[in-house]
């Protein structure tokens, strides 16, 4: 399988990503991984494409995080030591030797290549919106501990920590007033901002790129088992469809 791919219409201004949904090593680095698959599985957004799954244009990547993390600057982009991955031992070299990182940063350039090459025809269209779309724990002291306190882990954390406020601010507006229609608890920057993707995004398309960073907090899926809840993730793919129109009425005029 291809480390990842463009699939639907990209003929319009929304694109949703899911940059952590793969779980897919190639074999260099499967070989060398120690980490036990349930926790690298943990700290993956299993299930993030399909959430995503009812915008019109979207972008899959099938490789892991755990090979090259997109949402980090090229470079911190490969985990080569423990404080690197939430302190986790992940490699049986110790650190990941240099001619497999240079591999994974092979893939991480290839995928920004790809994804510049189209979004510059959507940037030259016109405004557009990007759904970053991501997951985050909220159990982290273990199976069966408390789940960590609602009033710092929102159901839905809507970064927008570098979006241009002065100009995107109708659509953020619009997004969040959707989901807060649809009874959601969303609240801005609390736990993440948005990270490279949204940078890289808004550095090349300045006023016309728009990215919404969104963290829904694993309430649809048992973190710590892996198991899913199937009318749960269903439930948030409808949701987020229904955001869409919205949104885009709300983007500017070129």
């Amino acid at each position: 399988m291809d480390a990842f791919e463009f699939v639907g219409d990209w003929s319009g201004q929304l694109i949703a990503t899911s940059i952590h949904a793969g779980h897919d090593l190639r074999p260099e680095i499967a070989e060398l991984s120690i980490l036990a698959e349930d926790d690298r599985f943990r700290e993956e957004d299993p299930f993030t494409d399909r959430i995503a799954s009812l915008a019109p244009a979207r972008v899959l990547v099938h490789r892991s995080r755990f090979e090259t993390d997109l949402n980090r600057v090229r470079e911190r982009t490969v985990y080569r030591r423990p404080e690197d991955a939430w302190g986790l031992r992940m490699w049986s070299l110790d650190p990941l030797p240099d001619d497999v990182v240079a591999r994974s940063l092979e893939v991480y350039d290839s995928f920004f290549a790809a994804l510049a090459e189209r979004l510059d025809e959507v940037a030259a269209r016109g405004p557009f919106v990007l759904y970053d779309v991501h997951s985050y724990n909220h159990r982290r002291h273990g199976e069966d501990a408390e789940a960590e306190p609602w009033e710092e882990n929102p159901e839905v954390n809507l970064g927008t920590g570098s979006v241009d406020l002065d100009r995107f601010s109708p659509v953020v507006e619009a997004f969040r007033g959707s989901m807060q229609a649809q009874g959601f608890d969303i609240r801005e920057n609390v736990k993440f901002k948005g990270q490279n993707l949204a940078w890289w995004i808004h550095d090349r398309y300045p006023g016309v790129g728009c990215v919404l960073a969104i963290e829904f907090k694993k309430t649809f899926m048992d973190e710590w088992t892996g198991e899913p809840d199937e009318a749960r993730i269903d439930f948030l793919a409808e949701a987020l469809g229904h955001t869409m129109d919205p949104v885009l009425q709300a983007l500017p005029d070129a």
